[in-house]
């Protein structure tokens, strides 16, 4: 089946005595067992539940991946990819992350006696001066939120010859537009709260794998670690997997008209979006994916005040995540970035006007024309 298909008919089909259309919802923390000896596949809830067993299988049918695993957010997926690793350890990340993962990198590694280091341009990283306890690579791509775009292919192939796992964090793209195990990656995390769930109203994260041993050990620190997502938000993520390509491709077709007459706009100093032409990333986004999403970053002219700019606008809500069916803005340098230092957001260029967006499925038009008005009582 091809993907929008998948998204629907994917999953478990096991359950063969009464065929519903959805997937049931299993609300039981324990089940039977057959006796002593004999248990079967599902024991209790916090190791394997079958409604969250649904959505893992079929997150990596959309991954065209062997193993999947939901977690109870987008930062336990990360932190579980993070489980890998032990003291004396080293991580390659770029600089700009999800603040969240950066918050992680920059307090608990210490706590764990595991070092890091900060590339800026992966694109152009030379591997051979990486040290020797280097174990890992973690990258976003379009990174969050300068949307800069990442060679995964040629990352990956770079550093499994010294012998480093590469991990992906795909949400901006997911599996529709970007599969990034298919270009060497070997774990990919999601917030799944996006453009999975699609509605902002759970929270939830996939973690996606083809090897099997890395599956064994992720699977071990997801049953320890407790951090599972829930029946009932395992049910509702797979109710959202369903309208994932028609959400997408309007958020899509919605964000190129925006940051189309963006670019043009006398209000905008730079739009950071990698599907303009006139962005660095364009051609190698066309390469590794198969579209740009729905989120972009600008910065404003002098003349144009970015706070009354957001306080004007009447259909973006400002508030922090993205891949809902409403559109956002929000200010990453106090908001999803604050974590960073100073100097820190200075040097990877999250000044205080730039601001981020997260386009939904609305009229276009109206979206457009929501800016527009804004920008007209923003000017100084």
């Amino acid at each position: 089946m091809k993907y929008a298909s998948l998204a629907i008919h994917g999953g478990r089909r096991e359950d063969a005595e009464i065929k519903g259309v959805n997937y049931p919802l299993y609300l039981s923390s324990t089940f039977v067992q057959d006796s002593i000896g004999d248990y079967g596949e599902f024991v209790y809830s916090r190791s394997n539940n079958p409604t969250r067993n649904n959505v893992e299988q079929l997150i990596a049918q959309l991954e065209e991946a062997k193993y999947g695993l939901a977690m109870a957010s987008g930062m336990g997926a990360t932190a579980l990819a993070f489980s890998l690793l032990k003291p004396g350890d080293k991580v390659l990340v770029n600089s700009n992350v999800y603040g969240g993962t950066w918050n992680y990198v920059s307090r608990v590694f210490e706590e764990r006696g595991i070092t890091y280091e900060v590339v800026t341009d992966f694109n152009h990283y030379d591997f051979d001066k990486a040290t020797a306890d280097t174990r890992m690579v973690f990258l976003e791509t379009p990174s969050n939120p300068l949307l800069y775009v990442t060679d995964i292919e040629s990352v990956c192939k770079k550093a499994h010859e010294k012998g480093m796992l590469c991990v992906v964090d795909n949400t901006f793209m997911t599996s529709y537009l970007q599969k990034p195990l298919k270009l060497g990656a070997d774990i990919v995390v999601y917030s799944a709260t996006k453009y999975y769930a699609g509605h902002s109203d759970i929270i939830a994260g996939a973690v996606v794998v083809d090897d099997d041993d890395l599956y064994t050990s992720l699977k071990f620190h997801q049953k320890i670690l407790g951090a599972i997502l829930s029946p009932f938000d395992s049910f509702l993520l797979t109710r959202g997997i369903k309208t994932l390509p028609v959400r997408m491709d309007r958020s899509q077709e919605n964000t190129q008209k925006i940051v189309e007459y963006l670019e043009k706009h006398e209000a905008v100093k730079k739009v950071y979006y990698p599907g303009l032409k006139s962005n660095e990333g364009y051609e190698l986004q066309k390469k590794q994916a198969t579209g740009s999403g729905a989120c972009f970053s600008i910065t404003l002219n002098d003349n144009f005040d970015s706070v009354a700019f957001c306080n004007a606008l009447e259909i973006f809500d400002l508030a922090v995540s993205l891949g809902g069916v409403e559109s956002l803005v929000c200010h990453p340098a106090s908001m999803t970035h604050e974590s960073y230092s100073k100097e820190l957001q200075d040097e990877i260029g999250i000044t205080d006007d730039l601001l981020r967006f997260a386009i939904g499925i609305e009229d276009v038009d109206d979206l457009i024309d929501d800016i527009a008005q804004a920008f007209e009582k923003a000017r100084k």
